[in-house]
């Protein structure tokens, strides 16, 4: 087994006052990497701010003989983002991966949502992620290396009650990362993203929530469930995933991951061999609802279209239904 270093390198972690992003870089700088501790030190849902949750984080890592330096910007602002990477610039003269980890949450109905919950959601979640990867990003294609790490969600890859803002802007960071993956790739720059599960503020304010909505008898079902799985829910369960996307060990790109209680798998989009119509005349709904099962059809194999053009071409590759000649 090969032992994976930061040494030399420099990586920023938001949201790293607590929950996964501490883990995320305690280990990194266990590991001899110096670390940008980014946490604007708000509460869950968002609102608020404070330097204590980055200042303890950081302390934690120098008392351990660590490097290690504060960042209370906001990732949600271009100008907080690039603050960040400055920081990193500032103090240790490079950067060389991006953990983007910080969030927010609300829990409602669909049909509760406000304008300023979705759009607050989407700033610190999709709008963090595309800020700070921005804000490094040329500093990475100038060193012809990078590493960069987004968090998606099984609430935004399969979905989950409750949570419509949530899953919106983790769903968009996967589409993010699809693109940045194929940009970065002749730069020596991999993206990736995780799909942490853990217990955390984040999610005990989840709970809360969720108790009030779903009864005694449901939560204590779901206590029961918890119970068999131990500690396999705590963020150090997930560390070693993104920790490893983010170093030079790291060779995947334009890959999802997940990791939950314990597994860690690939998770990805994928497309069934489907049903082809003709070509000299569109397919109508009657068509559609005709072949609808061979369109679902899970047995005959699934492709992983790597991008659109892709697609194109394993749609090509088949046989080709006979075109009618013109009358």
């Amino acid at each position: 087994m090969t032992d994976i270093s930061f040494a030399g390198r420099v990586a920023i972690v938001t949201g790293a006052g607590g929950g996964l992003g501490r883990t995320y870089a305690l280990d990194i700088a266990r590991r001899g990497g110096a670390v940008v501790v980014n946490d604007l030190g708000g509460s869950v849902e968002g609102p608020g701010a404070g330097r204590s949750m980055a200042d303890a984080v950081v302390e934690e890592i120098t008392a351990a003989g660590g490097r290690a330096v504060a960042s209370y910007d906001s990732v949600a602002s271009r100008a907080g983002a690039q603050a960040i990477v400055d920081t990193a610039l500032e103090t240790f003269g490079r950067v060389d991966a991006v953990i983007n980890n910080a969030g927010n949450m609300r829990v409602k109905a669909f049909e509760e949502y406000s304008e300023e919950d979705f759009d607050a959601i989407l700033r610190v979640h999709l709008g963090g992620s595309f800020n700070v990867t921005q804000a490094a990003w040329a500093h990475f294609k100038a060193r012809g290396y990078g590493r960069v790490v987004f968090t998606s969600s099984s609430t935004g890859m399969y979905g989950s009650e409750l949570y419509a803002c949530y899953a919106a802007a983790k769903a968009g960071i996967t589409g993010l990362m699809n693109v940045l993956s194929l940009e970065g790739a002749p730069h020596g720059i991999t993206c990736n993203a995780v799909m942490p599960n853990a217990i955390s503020r984040m999610t005990d304010m989840v709970s809360a929530e969720l108790a009030e909505r779903m009864g005694e008898t449901a939560m204590a079902e779901a206590a029961e469930r918890m119970a068999v799985i131990g500690d396999a829910m705590s963020p150090a369960f997930n560390t070693g995933l993104a920790v490893y996307l983010a170093s030079e060990a790291c060779t995947s790109t334009h890959a999802v991951y997940s990791a939950c209680v314990g597994r860690i798998a690939r998770v990805f989009i994928g497309a069934t061999e489907g049903w082809h119509g003709a070509l000299d005349a569109p397919a109508s709904a009657e068509d559609i609802a005709t072949h609808f099962e061979q369109i679902c059809d899970l047995s005959g194999g699934v492709h992983i279209p790597q991008g659109p053009g892709d697609e194109f071409q394993i749609v090509l590759a088949r046989p080709q239904p006979a075109v009618k000649p013109a009358k």
